[in-house]
């Protein structure tokens, strides 16, 4: 089981998050909303072989805590793994959307200043402008486009540029996003939650149930989840070739 975009700091009790990730051997990106988190979080995960913790810093943060990003970018050599960052253009956040691209920037020439990170991105009501940061800045690395919610040319431009995507049991949810995750490329799809903030009635969903997007995948692609699941796990051993121990047996 893969989760590429969970916020495993936000949850009420990670430690116990933790114990159970640890249990079924799930593998799991912990993104971070501020650069601040990051350490506090690489902190808790430790030593554990399959979980791995992304600088982040959310779009929805910005306005009040851009001046992280030189944080931030001071922490990126400690890390391959950047999330959660990007653009958020919904009416709660279009007012900042000019010192979110700035911000967005510098950490894209930053990645691209030192070989190239995993960048798992936040695109909602913007995935235009962050195709067009992604296209001025192409060595920035592997960009994973997080709960893509852009339209069907957009996707078409994301694909042109190289982006991979996450998807997960809330996106299968919607119409739209059954559309969405219809035409993207198997071969360059991993799962996540989102989760605490995606949830089962009352309960925040599980890192190890991101997999649970698999039988709507099954359902749009035609193609057996076992299958998906198999595909989803190569996925994540190219994604990561370099660090084999974050890969799938």
């Amino acid at each position: 089981m893969i989760d590429f975009h969970c916020h495993l700091d936000l949850y009420p009790d990670p430690r116990a998050v933790l114990d159970g990730i640890d249990a079924r051997g799930t593998y799991v990106l912990a993104v971070t909303t501020t650069p601040k988190a990051w350490r506090g979080t690489t902190k808790l995960v430790g030593d554990r072989k399959r979980v791995r913790v992304a600088l982040g810093l959310h779009p929805e943060v910005v306005a009040q805590r851009h001046q992280e990003v030189a944080l931030l970018c001071g922490l990126l050599p400690e890390t391959r793994y950047v999330g959660e960052i990007g653009l958020d253009g919904s009416p709660a956040h279009r007012q900042s959307l000019e010192l979110q691209v700035k911000v967005f920037e510098r950490i894209l020439s930053e990645c691209s200043r030192l070989g190239g990170r995993l960048i798992s991105i936040h695109s909602r009501g913007a995935a235009s402008r962050v195709l067009d940061a992604l296209d001025l800045h192409p060595g920035a690395g592997t960009p994973i486009l997080h709960w893509f919610s852009g339209t069907t040319r957009e996707l078409e431009r994301a694909v042109s540029l190289g982006c991979w995507f996450s998807i997960g049991p809330a996106m299968l949810r919607s119409k739209r996003g059954r559309e969405l995750a219809s035409a993207m490329p198997l071969d360059r799809v991993l799962t996540e939650t989102d989760a605490p903030f995606t949830r089962v009635g009352d309960d925040p969903l599980m890192p190890w149930q991101a997999y649970d997007c698999l039988a709507g995948l099954e359902e749009v692609r035609g193609i057996d989840r076992i299958e998906l699941g198999k595909l989803v796990a190569d996925n994540l051993r190219r994604a990561v070739q370099i660090e084999p121990e974050l890969s799938p047996v």
